[in-house]
């Protein structure tokens, strides 16, 4: 047992980084769902950028008070490299979600092609799961949180096998241009990437409930 460790038996512990990490949680859902809304026919691309934005900002700003408080607490209810480790892969899911629906409105896309309509959905799906996993972490519930870190693998997984496909098609396709294979790729890219910083976030805590359970 380290020194940290012996404190937390007699020290109060400031508890609201779990509210930190929680909130980051329900926010990548809120931004992903956000994301979604690309998937019905009448969205405006430019405002749902701004949506995601939006949610995106929110994210920032708890990741700084996070910082502050970081900066300022000695007993913290788990490691602060562990908080910091988990917070950091929270964030860059909103980051990348931001950048998908950036890059979405930014290269005129006007509809989804089939993959980003699967992915934008498996992003939807793993961040839910998230929101649902980080607040057992607050209450020790190890055992559960294990199984929906396998849940988090198994979004991942399925929605790798998209990602491939989709490349696969991409470049094997004659017909498409060097733009339409440059825009597609860089959304598909943005997604894949934010599915798998949530998978990224589930395996931080699967070490945690092995760690402390």
């Amino acid at each position: 047992m380290g020194l940290q460790d012996i404190v937390r038996w007699f020290i109060p512990q400031e508890m609201k980084f779990y509210d930190f990490l929680e909130k980051q949680a329900v926010l990548s859902a809120e931004g992903a769902k956000a994301l979604a809304e690309l998937l019905h026919q009448e969205a405006d691309p430019e405002r749902v950028r701004d949506a995601v934005q939006d949610v995106e900002h929110q994210g920032d700003a708890v990741v700084h008070a996070m910082e502050e408080e970081l900066a300022r607490t000695f007993v913290t209810p788990i490691d602060r490299e562990d908080l910091q480790l988990l917070s950091s892969r929270l964030d860059d899911v909103l980051d990348l979600t931001n950048g998908a629906a950036r890059a979405y409105a930014l290269m005129g896309m006007e509809n989804p092609s089939p993959a980003m309509h699967e992915l934008m959905q498996k992003l939807v799906e793993i961040t839910a799961v998230l929101a649902e996993t980080v607040p057992k972490l607050r209450r020790h519930a190890y055992q559960d949180l294990v199984q929906d870190c396998r849940k988090l693998r198994k979004i991942e997984k399925e929605s790798d096998t998209i990602y491939r496909e989709a490349m696969r098609d991409l470049f094997h396709d004659p017909a498409i241009d060097a733009k339409t294979l440059v825009r597609n790729r860089q959304i598909l890219d943005d997604l894949e990437r934010a599915i798998d910083f949530a998978e990224l976030a589930g395996d931080t805590l699967m070490q945690l409930s092995i760690k402390h359970g």
